[in-house]
């Protein structure tokens, strides 16, 4: 904040910066001041109109310490901000510096903590919640949410066998390795799941937290006038991103030769950059916030990607694209890392504008709104759809063309789970069921059949050798028609 007063005054009013003509109602000025106090600190210039004229404060030493007493009469707990009087055109102005303060949350004393704490939102003040208030204690006495135990819950809450398929090769998954990874805590003198453990691999996390889950929409033209397509995941968090990914992949090559855009790797959207964006979005929201849960919004011209909670306090969007990083869910950032879903800590978003200039896209923009910030990925062209019929409801076709390989596609993020993709993967020609649980490294003949094999007969991704003999000794699984062109896998059988 040591900017010169005459570039400040050419800034628009932001999270950091509101003008106020005069004091005549103080109700809105102290708003403001516990605001700045409990999100990010700011500056507060009185004598200037919403215009941005500068008109000046009459008797300003009167009004100095009348501001002081509002203050100190107003706010609780007490907050000391730095006050003085700066003269500009022959004009004197008054400014209130405010610090992100250690105290926080603050709120007026004329209402209780619930109905009198304010956090600032781009430019506006906005009453925070419960949650939120939590949140605010939190931060100040460096607790996490996701590291919080769930002391109700135990071990067996957790789906460990889909933890140890998202881990792979990298580790096994014992009790010690979930101690580590702050899956498992001590509470009590006995270990039960941390909160983070739940929201990446809980048996019921939508139980327990009501809006992580996730809404992808494919709509016609540049608003949420008419959905095209849309469906609702409730994956594990790692898996939530390969599935988000297969849904934007899905609509971005539509009308598109499904085999050419595999095998050059070309597509209509900046993969990279969505993909970053997606993570970051799963990484740092804030699940204690309530009402809605994360949306992905396909466009013609842009893509948005909109998660729970503002930014941490001590935070701003202008620092996050510096590179400046806080963890708000280290639990659920240390397992991303582990799978090589974070390359770097803070490379993230600096990344990402990088990025968009090196691919000459329009800057990306990141913006708080209703509590929530939201990620929009303009689109170098548009990819417009209402010339391909009419919107489809809930994934469903009507009155819509498609082509083999769309038809295909359209199936795509609801049939591969992520267990099912890696079945996919590892298939070579012709394998037995032995072969196939040894290629994906798993011993439960009853888990793999539940959980791999039988979707994948069932979305027809692969087919039996012997169909009309399903419990042959010798009966061995392959790719079909469907599968081999998800998987790019056709001439190799």
């Amino acid at each position: 904040m040591n900017q010169p007063i005459h570039q400040i005054l050419k800034q628009p009013e932001s999270k950091q910066l509101e003008f106020k003509q005069d004091l005549s109602s103080p109700k809105p000025v102290m708003k403001t001041l516990v605001a700045f106090a409990n999100t990010a600190g700011g500056r507060l210039i009185i004598g200037v109109s919403d215009s941005g004229e500068i008109k000046g404060v009459e008797n300003p030493l009167d009004e100095e310490e009348r501001l002081a007493s509002l203050i100190a009469d107003s706010i609780t707990p007490r907050l000391v901000p730095n006050i003085e009087l700066v003269t500009v055109e022959g004009k004197t102005l008054l400014i209130v510096e405010v610090f992100l303060s250690n105290t926080r949350p603050h709120w007026l004393k004329s209402l209780d903590p619930e109905n009198g704490t304010f956090v600032r939102l781009g430019s506006t003040n906005r009453q925070a919640d419960s949650a939120l208030i939590a949140d605010l204690h939190r931060s100040v006495e460096g607790v996490s949410y996701d590291q919080m135990p769930m002391p109700e819950l135990s071990i067996d809450d957790l789906d460990i066998e889909a933890a140890q398929t998202v881990f792979a090769d990298k580790r096994e998954l014992n009790e010690q390795t979930l101690i580590t990874l702050k899956l498992l805590t001590p509470y009590q003198g006995k270990l039960v799941p941390t909160k983070g453990a739940v929201l990446l691999f809980g048996k019921q996390r939508t139980f327990y937290f009501d809006d992580a889950w996730i809404q992808c929409g494919r709509f016609i033209g540049t608003d949420k006038t008419d959905v095209f397509d849309h469906i609702e995941l409730y994956d594990h968090l790692p898996q939530a991103v390969e599935s988000i990914m297969l849904f934007l992949k899905k609509h971005a090559m539509r009308g598109a030769d499904f085999s050419e855009i595999r095998r050059k790797d070309v597509w209509s959207i900046p993969l990279k950059i969505l993909r970053e964006v997606v993570i970051n979005a799963l990484v740092h929201a804030d699940y204690s916030h309530k009402g809605t849960p994360f949306r992905i919004a396909f466009y013609d011209d842009r893509i948005e990607v909109e998660s729970p909670g503002i930014l941490l306090p001590g935070m701003t969007i202008e620092e996050m694209k510096q590179g400046v990083s806080q963890l708000r869910n280290p639990v659920i950032a240390r397992v991303f890392r582990e799978l090589d879903l974070i390359e770097q800590w803070g490379s993230g978003i600096p990344g990402i504008f990088h990025e968009a200039s090196k691919l000459d896209l329009p800057e990306p923009e990141i913006i708080e709104i209703g509590m929530r910030v939201r990620f929009i990925v303009p689109l170098k062209q548009a990819i417009p759809l209402i010339s391909r019929g009419t919107p489809l409801d809930s994934g469903e076709q009507s009155g819509v063309e498609l082509t083999d390989s769309e038809q295909v596609t359209q199936q795509v993020t609801q049939q591969v789970t992520q267990q099912v993709d890696r079945l996919l993967k590892v298939m070579t020609g012709e394998m037995s069921r032995a072969e196939l649980m040894a290629a994906i490294k798993l011993k439960d003949r009853v888990s793999f059949s539940r959980n791999y094999l039988e979707p994948a007969l069932k979305a027809k991704f692969i087919e039996m050798t012997q169909p009309d003999s399903p419990k042959s000794p010798t009966q061995k699984y392959r790719l079909s028609a469907k599968g081999e062109l998800l998987t790019g896998e056709r001439g190799k059988r």
